[in-house]
């Protein structure tokens, strides 16, 4: 009597519920490319099972009766014929602050054997819109690359987009590990996206930053060479996910997308899959939007919304310095300025071998310090005379003492501001002193030879009895003609010896 009763309770509690989803068959399968019949409520952008493979992959090209789906895992798993099921959601990344140190793949598998990442997480999606015009306020805060002649000429200001573009092994991811070294302790939290990249470039990377303590504020996603196109394109978009989690809580954070040439490149290549019409370059008419509502992301967010930034510093790869090619100039119009790269440059012994007449920053200056403007507008105005008398002076004429001044002059703001090596980023307040010793003229005395010995002579002197005068050129509220007589002294005060 009992066991009936049971079953008539358990007959009337049950509560059927309905599941439907949404299935498909494969029909075709490509490289890294599966052709899909039904899934007829689908849409762009949305998460893709095959049932027998456990394979993923997301839905990028939707049509009457049938949908392309690109593959993220070995879709040599996959047959033709399998139930492929729509998950009805995006993209997205699971974050929180356990991820800093680590190297994941753009999908937040960890590849750096440390095992899981530990916590409560939050999905970002891939895809956002950018924050709008109301969201946003000017660029007002520097970012410090602790490069002389980038923090001088071309600054950088938090929530900028600013891209580093040449031609390869000229010193482009040098540049940006450069700038992600320099931001310790400076509570900017950075993300690193290595897109078609060799395992071995990576690998020294990561030496790099460990060697430096910079990894432990850095997260690196890895889509490398031998990874399917699929994920090569969603990096960078991971990368931006990860860096606005961090924007969204009011902090700093600095993506570095290197490069975005090998990512329009996989993108090209599933687009030619998905037998999308090649235009310019072979390239898909959409190529333009992919990189733009990549970057319109990076944004200085006002009060209101907690006053975060997420800077980024795409990387571009030229063909023998060609920046009109279609890539480069999409690129460049989207960003707010560019660091070019000149191979001559850097075969002369410039390095980083930054071209100051080609590159540009369209908002940095905004967010530079008032010493640091001062003193940069007239080294620029220096090396630019220096630049033009230069190349007249090769015709072997007789040069007289003004000419001559100024090509000396020149030659010191080269060796002293214009050089410099590789991770060994200087502080903004040291970069000042440095440029207005040049500036005054006292460094047209010492031979060329000598100028880096003297520079690091007087790096150590500054260090020793200039420490108070350092913390005061850190703040713009101190900068007045009382600071200005100080740096003057202590330059004067300083007997270098060879």
């Amino acid at each position: 009597m009992k066991l009936s009763e049971d079953i008539k309770a358990q007959i009337e509690s049950f509560n059927p519920q309905v599941k439907i989803k949404s299935v498909g068959t494969v029909i075709e399968l490509k490289d890294g490319v599966a052709i899909v019949e039904g899934l007829d409520n689908i849409s762009l952008g949305e998460l893709i099972i095959f049932e027998e493979s456990g394979a993923r992959g997301v839905a990028l090209d939707l049509q009457e009766l049938q949908i392309g789906v690109i593959v993220f895992d070995d879709f040599q798993n996959i047959k033709e014929g399998e139930t492929v099921v729509s998950l009805g959601k995006g993209l997205a990344i699971e974050v929180n602050d356990h991820l800093l140190g680590r190297v994941i793949d753009p999908l937040g598998k960890t590849l750096d054997g440390k095992g899981i990442i530990h916590g409560e997480k939050i999905e970002e999606p891939l895809e956002k819109t950018a924050p709008g015009v109301i969201d946003r306020r000017d660029v007002y805060r520097p970012l410090q690359t602790g490069i002389k002649s980038i923090d001088s000429m071309i600054p950088i200001g938090r929530g900028q987009r600013e891209l580093i573009i040449g031609d390869r092994q000229i010193g482009k991811t040098a540049l940006a590990i450069d700038t992600i070294i320099n931001q310790k302790e400076k509570e900017c939290i950075c993300i690193y996206v290595s897109i078609g990249q060799k395992k071995s470039k990576l690998a020294r990377i990561i030496s790099r930053l460990e060697e430096h303590e910079a990894l432990e504020y850095t997260i690196i996603v890895n889509a490398d060479a031998s990874d399917p196109a699929a994920l090569q394109y969603i990096a960078p978009y991971t990368g931006c996910a990860i860096g606005e989690y961090f924007m969204e809580q009011g902090k700093d954070a600095l993506v570095v997308y290197d490069d975005l040439t090998k990512h329009a490149w996989a993108y090209r290549q599933i687009s030619l899959l998905l037998k999308r019409p090649p235009g310019r370059e072979a390239y898909p008419g959409d190529i333009f939007y992919l990189h733009s509502r990549l970057l319109e992301r990076a944004a200085q967010l006002n009060d209101d919304k907690g006053g975060g930034s997420l800077t980024a510093l795409p990387i571009v790869e030229t063909q023998a310095g060609d920046i009109s090619a279609y890539i480069p100039t999409n690129i460049i119009s989207i960003t707010d300025g560019q660091i070019y790269l000149e191979p001559d440059l850097f075969y002369s012994g410039v390095r980083p071998a930054v071209n100051i007449g080609h590159s540009v920053s369209r908002v940095g200056g905004a967010a530079q310090l008032k010493a640091m403007k001062k003193i940069a507008g007239p080294m620029r105005l220096d090396l630019a005379q220096y630049r033009e008398l230069a190349a007249f002076a090769q015709f072997g004429t007789e040069l007289d003492e003004e000419t001559k001044t100024k090509l000396d002059r020149g030659e010191r703001i080269l060796e002293l501001v214009l050089k410099q090596q590789q991770f060994n980023p200087f502080p903004v307040e040291e970069q000042i002193l440095l440029i207005y010793a040049v500036n005054s003229g006292i460094l047209d005395k010492i031979s060329i030879e000598s100028i880096k010995d003297w520079e690091v002579k007087f790096k150590e002197y500054i260090n020793s009895v200039g420490t108070e005068l350092l913390k005061k050129l850190q703040d713009d509220r101190n900068w007045n003609e009382k600071t200005e007589a100080e740096i003057q002294e202590l330059i004067e005060r300083f007997n270098y010896k060879a």
